[in-house]
């Protein structure tokens, strides 16, 4: 067995290195493993402008303060691992990785994130965060003027048109089905907006543009008639996938897959806390995934004094 670390981390997104920077600055053995590169959707995102204190940045370099901040007060850091099995249930946490290695700690907390789920289409992975993007909170002042397409049939995608209305100057919504998936206080306010206009029984078939996005292919499905349309920008809201498939034997998951703990961040397993984009909460954002992080940590560290 290898040494026993206080706090092992699984996920170095937002929520992870936060729990690593407070577990590590309040002198607990911190380990964190990460299945990808370190940042999370945090490195996806080109502008962050609302991160308290923090004049407008972009996610690689705020997860790179924030990865230097989680060695320098003596996290140890481990990325591009993947994660074969876990034991979490016992006094002693373990994780076995595909290559062997093992890991055993005191505590555990998971963070492994999520990621919104994807339309598929040509264009999509080329204009990701270049006239594409999957949050209107962290994006949509960007577009102050501009015309927008949404697509979805949800309450998110419905709200988020709403939201997005605050600075667009047009945003039309785009949902495969003739009605809408939402509720009717949403449905209600999207219809009686001005600024939104409504393209039903169709769905986007391609993005194209030359750097940026600058085009859309739209199918109506009851015709198949393919329609191109110039647009700003394209807002995708047809749900978000927890990355905690791996963790369906392992603890306690909602119907969506999320992990579901209680306000001091604990799950179901003593000893093993969850945050970030992975457990059940409502906003998705760096400043609710830091927040969780940090009680996750302070948490995990009173479980040990007790």
């Amino acid at each position: 067995m290898n040494d026993i670390y206080d706090v092992m981390i699984l996920g170095a997104g937002a929520a992870g290195l936060t729990a690593g920077i407070y577990a590590s600055r309040a002198r607990l053995k911190t380990l964190i493993l990460n299945e990808g590169a370190v940042g999370g959707q945090m490195v996806l995102t080109n502008e962050i402008a609302n991160y308290p204190g923090v004049e407008t940045t972009n996610g690689y370099a705020l997860a790179n303060i924030m990865k230097k901040q989680a060695r320098d007060f003596g996290s140890t850091i481990r990325s591009n691992v993947k994660i074969a099995r876990y034991a979490l249930d016992g006094e002693i946490k373990q994780v076995e990785l595909e290559d062997g290695r093992v890991f055993s700690a005191r505590t555990a907390i998971l963070a492994p994130g999520g990621k919104p789920r994807m339309l598929n289409i040509p264009g999509e992975e080329t204009f990701k965060g270049k006239g594409i993007s999957y949050c209107a909170t962290c994006d949509g002042d960007f577009f102050t003027g501009k015309e927008l397409i949404v697509v979805g049939g949800g309450n998110s995608a419905l709200e988020e048109a709403v939201t997005l209305t605050n600075f667009a100057s047009k945003v039309t919504i785009v949902h495969q089905f003739d009605q809408f998936q939402a509720f009717a206080h949403a449905i209600e306010e999207a219809r009686k907006n001005p600024k939104i206009n409504f393209v039903m029984d169709s769905e986007l078939r391609a993005f194209s543009g030359n750097g940026t996005l600058e085009k859309v292919t739209v199918e109506h499905l009851p015709t198949g008639t393919l329609t191109e349309k110039t647009v700003d920008g394209v807002f995708i809201f047809i749900g978000y996938l927890p990355n905690t498939a791996a963790l369906q034997e392992v603890i306690r998951l909602n119907e969506r897959q999320e992990i579901v703990v209680d306000a001091d961040m604990k799950t179901n397993v003593a000893g093993v806390f969850a945050a970030g984009d992975c457990i059940v909460k409502k906003y998705r954002q760096v400043t609710t995934a830091v927040a969780e992080g940090t009680i996750a940590a302070l948490s995990a560290a009173e479980y040990l004094r007790k």
